[in-house]
């Protein structure tokens, strides 16, 4: 790791003032999927997508802390019905997701160090383990963000590297969240970064339990930083 808050892999200034005006074109060309999918970043159990071509790109997703086996069951139901890529919920559902949706096409993704991405490297590492064991595909875990407005950019990258290692060994893929309402925009730059240098294969705006949601310039910054290549 370089030193003075250096990233590895990356080009001193590589997040500049450039890179920072250039996403207007993003912006222009994101900004009507945003607004098309806002009602869908929080799933409303019972209402049908209004865009069956949209389908195979929702997450179906139950997070709140006091969801039921019964809610839970019928997430499952519905996403298997409208054919989504995946239901997310919280790990200790994961099982249950994983029984009720087997033989489908309906990915289970899991959440790691959510919402607040502070738990140790340790914690997370041993939450993406079990969740896989117990039938997680995908898992989103959250940044520690705290380690990152720290410019501890050693911190962040051994913290992604470590789950990516246990996912990858595991045959999941890992989604990595930033909560971008809590970073500046060379913050944004230099998460997404670490993301790709530490094996991440999504970037995610947000938790839902933050501050703020997905926003067009957000989406527009990330896809610039990470390229084509990543979801």
């Amino acid at each position: 790791m370089a030193r003075g808050g250096e990233i590895p892999g990356t080009e001193r200034g590589g997040g500049g003032r450039n890179s920072a005006l250039s996403t207007q074109n993003y912006v222009d060309r994101v900004q009507p999927v945003v607004r098309a999918g806002a009602d869908r970043i929080a799933s409303t159990l019972g209402v049908a997508p209004t865009d069956g071509s949209l389908s195979h790109l929702i997450d179906h997703t139950l997070l709140k802390p006091d969801a039921t086996k019964e809610e839970v069951a019928q997430l499952c139901y519905e996403a298997k019905k409208c054919e989504f890529a995946s239901v997310c919920v919280n790990p200790s559902h994961v099982k249950l997701c994983a029984d009720l949706l087997k033989d489908t096409q309906v990915r289970v993704c899991t959440v790691v160090g959510f919402p607040l991405g502070a738990t140790s490297t340790e914690t997370k590492v041993f939450e993406a383990q079990k969740a896989i064991r117990d039938g997680a595909t995908e898992v989103d875990m959250v940044i520690n963000v705290g380690a990152l407005k720290s410019r501890d950019y050693e911190r962040v990258q051994c913290d992604i590297a470590s789950v990516a290692r246990v996912c990858h060994t595991g045959g999941a893929i890992l989604k990595v969240i930033l909560e971008a309402a809590l970073l500046s925009d060379e913050e944004k730059v230099a998460a997404c970064q670490l993301v790709k240098v530490s094996g991440g294969d999504f970037v995610k705006t947000s938790t839902g339990f933050g501050p703020g949601g997905a926003t067009a310039e957000d989406v527009a910054l990330m896809r610039k930083v990470v390229g084509p290549s990543m979801g």
